[in-house]
């Protein structure tokens, strides 16, 4: 994060900055692409809790989450190429955690599985256990608001290609 850079501001950043990258590879005269970033971060007490560093960070992360609501922030940032147009968001959930004891956060930390998603917990895994309460998208908070996406898509032209 920058200096003073507020969670939403990263994740949006970080999203425009990978969809942007992803662009200038897109060939040109290949034809019309669509270009998608995306970033996701947690959001507790004004800081933004990304993937940690080791298990100490594990155990940062969780005991400040342990029996609190926090919000998941996913940037989205849509691009279409080669015409230029873009479609920008940051999709909020609150999500709220049970209290985790020490030998919760150990049990959990053994598995491997917080070493790399973003807040130290995976919803769609594990650490769903720890989830009491989710208001909003559940899909933002595995890291790809699908709902959302999918109407920046459409303000972009992009259309289904078949019916379900």
């Amino acid at each position: 994060m920058l200096p003073g850079e507020a969670p939403e501001d990263y994740v949006q950043r970080l999203a425009l900055a990978k969809a942007r990258v992803a662009a200038k590879q897109v060939q040109v005269g290949t034809g019309a692409a669509i270009i998608i970033g995306a970033d996701t971060a947690i959001a507790m007490e004004g800081q933004a809790l990304g993937k940690p560093s080791g298990a100490e960070d594990v155990r940062r992360m969780l005991g400040l989450l342990s029996g609190k609501t926090h919000e998941v922030l996913t940037g989205l940032s849509v691009l279409s190429v080669p015409d230029g147009r873009e479609a920008r968001h940051v999709e909020r959930t609150r999500v709220t955690f049970v209290q985790l004891r020490d030998e919760d956060i150990e049990g959990y930390l053994a598995t491997g599985e917080p070493l790399d998603k973003a807040g130290a917990y995976a919803i769609q895994g594990i650490g769903g256990k720890f989830v009491s309460r989710i208001e909003g998208c559940y899909f933002n908070v595995i890291g790809l608001p699908l709902s959302r996406l999918w109407r920046m898509l459409r303000t972009l032209g992009w259309k289904d290609s078949r019916s379900i």
